[in-house]
């Protein structure tokens, strides 16, 4: 614990888990995409040199587990010296990747480097909707990877994220995972941030969906107990209930962006007013402890009277600011998916529209020239995001 406190005079612990975003780069474009939808201004990446003082920053804080992910941080070409700077300080290092640009030799490379685990992403358990999500021809190359991952000895974590399009196929989805032997699947579903709030209304599924997908694992999980372990990452807009985001604001999560901007969580970005930190020009100890960006919602003292009064925020830390800004316009309302909120109905008004063409979803393979467009899907590409800044830029004068 440090001496420094939070608002209501707590000891404030270290960051347990650090999440180093090498690059927005990235070969795919998918529409559920987290990363930022201006990240087009924000192309300046740190230096090896600058992410070696980062990781060795934190790791003198205490943090034990490092994720390295993007974009794609196989784009990186001094990824094995930052995985072996990582190792040589004692972190549990995690890459997350699409796979693309993970060849054998790289692969066995960064395991020599002392890479612990790899996580792959998959967007379905079928080429046609897999490229489709990515607007990239990526399916064999992911299962080519797979391979890899599995020839080498490293653990097989599997993460495919759920929407509307997709959970016809959860029991495929599981299939798949089973052959290629991995040890873990992840099916989280859809976390409305980024690019996928941007596209919230084509992605949200039903609740029937959730219901009769949700089942579907639940009948796999015990078929497969003992051989593979299946975490289904349930979805706080339907189910009523906050999250526990990053578990608690500023509590065990940090987060370096690309260009050396340090945040609580992967979407803080976009909460107006913060005075966001860049590693450029503090030390990551000044920025976690003093910062105001990282005291500006730790502990409770920030909670609504709502939020207060619950049992149940001891657990769920007030839920996400990030979702109750963007759907309420106030980061510090209580998490409209919460029941006791008074945005509730929001919450529900964005579930209703859910189901439209109803047709496509129950045919989701049969694709047809200008699908993207009828379904009002907005890709992750360089040029959207442009357009989204010259956008933002015209609004402000």
């Amino acid at each position: 614990m440090n001496a420094v406190g939070s608002a209501e005079g707590k000891m404030v612990g270290p960051p347990l888990w650090l999440l180093a975003e090498l690059t927005y780069r990235c070969p795919l474009h998918c529409v559920f995409c987290s990363n930022p939808l201006d990240y087009a201004r924000h192309g300046n990446e740190l230096s090896t040199a600058e992410w070696r003082r980062v990781l060795s920053e934190g790791r003198a804080m205490g943090a034990v587990q490092l994720g390295l992910s993007g974009g794609e941080p196989l784009l990186r070409d001094d990824l094995e010296e930052i995985v072996a700077h990582a190792h040589g300080l004692g972190f549990y290092v995690n890459l997350i990747t699409s796979g693309i640009g993970l060849t054998e030799s790289r692969a066995r490379a960064l395991k020599e480097a002392g890479l612990d685990h790899i996580q792959l992403s998959f967007q379905d358990s079928t080429r046609e909707l897999n490229d489709f999500l990515s607007s990239t021809r990526s399916f064999d190359l992911k299962a080519k990877v797979a391979g890899i991952i599995k020839g080498l000895g490293y653990p097989m974590v599997l993460n495919c994220v759920m929407h509307r399009y997709n959970l016809p196929h959860v029991g495929r989805i599981i299939a798949m995972a089973e052959a290629m032997g991995a040890d873990f699947l992840e099916l989280a579903n859809t976390q409305y941030y980024g690019w996928a709030w941007l596209n919230r209304e084509a992605l949200m599924p039903t609740r029937e969906d959730l219901v009769h997908a949700e089942a579907i694992v639940d009948d796999h999980r015990a078929r497969l107990a003992g051989r593979m372990k299946i975490l289904w990452v349930s979805p706080d807009y339907q189910d009523a209930r906050p999250k526990a985001c990053m578990n608690g604001w500023g509590a065990v999560f940090l987060l370096v962006a690309p260009d050396g901007a340090a945040l609580p969580c992967h979407s803080a970005r976009v909460l107006p007013g913060l005075d966001i930190p860049f590693v450029q020009d503090r030390s990551l100890s000044e920025i976690w402890y003093e910062s105001s960006t990282f005291n500006l919602y730790r502990g409770s003292a920030w909670l609504s009277d709502t939020c207060r009064s619950c049992d149940q925020h001891t657990h769920d830390f007030g839920g996400c600011r990030c979702q109750a800004y963007l759907i309420t316009g106030a980061a510090d309302a209580t998490d409209p998916v919460c029941p006791k909120s008074p945005d509730r109905p929001l919450v529900d008004s964005l579930i209703a529209r859910a189901g439209g063409s109803s047709s496509i979803v129950a045919q989701p393979l049969k694709f047809v020239p200008n699908l993207a467009r009828q379904l009002a899907l907005v890709y992750r590409t360089d040029a959207n995001s442009r357009e989204r800044c010259d956008a933002e830029d015209r609004a402000h004068g």
